[in-house]
């Protein structure tokens, strides 16, 4: 890391500690060190050097006059600007020299390692375990049509019609995947999957997508594998300028109704209906993108 670093001409942890100051909005100078990681005294040294720069301003805290606080300036708003850009670019740079399978093939990884990164203590194992990988792979339509049948033939009593209709509906959308509104993710742990969600971007009206096949084996329930999933699709259908995202589910299913308000769904549609083979109270919900 010698020279010149993100097309600056600051040592790398000057410039972690900008994007640091910057994400708080103004931090405590022991904080930062906490973030850094770097003794007091090294911090010390190079928080001077950013502050004789004009990048940082340091004020006393209104709260408590012995703590100083930390911003950065008009300059040092640029100067991160400036850091964010050049990382885009590099990073942009990078992933045109990839194909479409490699660069799915670093997203899984770094999603991954974040996911491991963010792992609090105290967490569930098996949720730590089951990593997301977007795609298809060889047994995806019938594994998923296997855990969607046996779950809703347990809460719902639903038979033979409902799983063809889920069977036949993922096979042709698996067709599909290599348009780019289309995605599919599995949740695997140990080699086997364990969930599953994806995001339909052709079968409604332009500007909604459409979010299906959404299940959770029975052993990762109450792991955050669900919540987890969900986040994926919805950034997704994000990231590709959908407007609103719907799913059809039916009363009843108490838990996932609470998880779908909390990811900002809302009951817009009631109505009976028996496409899955018994007639049940058929809901949808809408989301609109934040």
């Amino acid at each position: 890391m010698g020279g010149a670093f993100a097309g600056t001409d600051l040592p790398p942890s000057a410039v972690h500690a900008l994007i640091e100051i910057d994400a708080g909005g103004s931090l405590a100078a022991r904080d930062l060190g906490r973030l850094l990681r770097l003794e007091k005294s090294t911090v010390s040294r190079m928080l001077r050097k950013l502050i004789v720069s004009g990048d940082v301003l340091e004020a006393p805290d209104e709260a408590d006059a012995r703590t100083k606080k930390l911003c950065l300036s008009t300059a040092g708003q640029t100067r991160v600007s400036a850091i964010h850009a050049f990382a885009r670019a590099q990073v942009a740079g990078a992933l045109d020299h990839l194909s479409p399978q490699h660069r799915r093939t670093v997203l899984n990884g770094l999603r991954l390692y974040a996911d491991a990164l963010a792992a609090k203590p105290g967490a569930s194992g098996a949720a730590r375990q089951a990593e997301i990988f977007s795609g298809y792979r060889p047994g995806l339509v019938a594994r998923v049509t296997e855990m969607h049948t046996l779950y809703y033939a347990r809460e719902a009593r639903f038979g033979q019609r409902f799983e063809s209709v889920v069977a036949g509906g993922l096979a042709t959308f698996c067709d599909h995947l290599d348009r780019p509104s289309n995605e599919i993710w599995a949740a695997l742990m140990q080699g086997r999957i364990v969930g599953s969600i994806a995001i339909d971007g052709e079968d409604l009206e332009p500007g909604i997508s459409h979010l299906r096949w959404f299940i959770v084996d029975d052993e990762m329930r109450g792991t955050g594998l669900g919540r987890r999933l969900l986040k994926t699709a919805l950034d997704f259908s994000d990231r590709q300028g959908f407007a609103e995202t719907h799913l059809w589910t039916f009363a009843g299913l108490h838990a996932a109704r609470h998880l779908y308000g909390e990811h900002g769904f809302m009951l817009a549609e009631e109505r009976l209906g028996s496409q899955w083979g018994k007639e049940v109270l058929e809901q949808r919900f809408v989301r609109r993108r934040p």
